[in-house]
């Protein structure tokens, strides 16, 4: 357990490590390497998903070895609950025209998929050449809407997850580990 993630567990909630800092490091430079392979030759834009993806996506771009940008997108569908509302708002939508460019969508976890199936229509509108996934946790077993990464660093089971830029109401972004926030503050994410 690092510093940070010692110190969180000692203020708050319990917290289990799900992921350490070293593994998703392995993880995302494996990523990086298959976006490399799969866009050789060609730019990369990847349009990270505030506030939780962006740790991810600052690792990810470090591993990409083509010339790539990026840029920032922002929807609200938890506001301070537990659960996904369902209902997704476009709170910042992107500052880079997306027409004609590869673009890949770096959220931090893929769980009822309403996000990003909204998210994937928005964006589809603006004629990429190409719309891809990358999402950093996956969690197929809260599914709701038919929508898979291309891209993915874990599946997990329906844990509430936090650090790593992930949080529970504006708490335990940065912690360096992927961890488990027990019940009694957490829930399901």
């Amino acid at each position: 357990m690092t510093a940070a993630t010692e110190t969180a567990s000692k203020t708050a909630s319990k917290l289990r490590v799900m992921y350490s800092r070293q593994q998703i490091a392995e993880r995302v430079a494996e990523i990086g390497a298959q976006i490399s392979k799969d866009y050789a030759g060609e730019r990369v834009l990847l349009v990270g998903v505030l506030k939780g993806a962006c740790l991810f996506l600052s690792d990810l771009a470090r591993n990409i070895s083509l010339d790539c940008s990026f840029d920032f997108i922002s929807v609200s569908s938890y506001g301070s609950g537990k659960t996904s509302s369902g209902e997704v708002k476009l709170v910042k939508d992107v500052d880079t025209s997306l027409q004609g460019r590869n673009v890949i969508v770096v959220e931090d976890i893929l769980d009822t998929g309403y996000t990003l199936t909204y998210l994937s229509k928005l964006l589809q509108a603006a004629q990429p050449k190409s719309l891809k996934i990358a999402a950093l946790l996956d969690k197929p077993s809260r599914r709701i809407q038919p929508i898979q990464p291309d891209y993915f660093g874990f599946k997990i089971p329906d844990e509430f997850v936090v650090g790593y830029g992930m949080d529970f109401d504006e708490r335990y972004r940065n912690l360096p580990d992927i961890c488990v926030l027990e019940a009694g503050e957490g829930g399901a994410r």
